[in-house]
């Protein structure tokens, strides 16, 4: 069985918090989770390559923002909020209150707004 890598509490920095959570991906499977509480990494219905998927969760592995355990074949992920909090107080309760869902795109906003002329008949 592989190991996974997971930085103790004392080596996660701020740059590479930041930077886990600056891809829209990533910042989507955080919200996910934040959400879900914990998901595999199946669970995510993402139109991406499984290895791209592979890579995004490493980087948020690598980063200290999840914690990923094994259960069989199934790699389990759950934030390591307690972790990101004492560390970096509200941090990611920012980051989530402003991310929008990944699926929210431009169309979806136009299209939910209504009409600007109503036409009657």
């Amino acid at each position: 069985m592989r190991f996974l890598y997971h930085p103790d509490q004392k080596d996660m920095t701020l740059a590479g918090v930041l930077y886990a959570l600056g891809d829209p991906v990533r910042l989507e499977i955080v919200r996910q989770l934040a959400v879900t509480g914990e998901q595999c990494c199946a669970g995510f219905d993402f139109a991406i390559a499984k290895s791209t998927m592979s890579n995004h969760f490493k980087i948020l592995r690598e980063s200290g923002v999840v914690l990923t355990r094994k259960e069989g074949t199934q790699h389990i992920n759950t934030l390591r909020r307690n972790d990101l909090e004492v560390l970096f107080p509200g941090l990611l309760d920012a980051v989530l209150r402003s991310a929008l869902p990944l699926e929210f795109t431009t169309t979806d906003r136009e299209a939910s707004r209504e009409p600007a002329i109503a036409s009657s008949n």
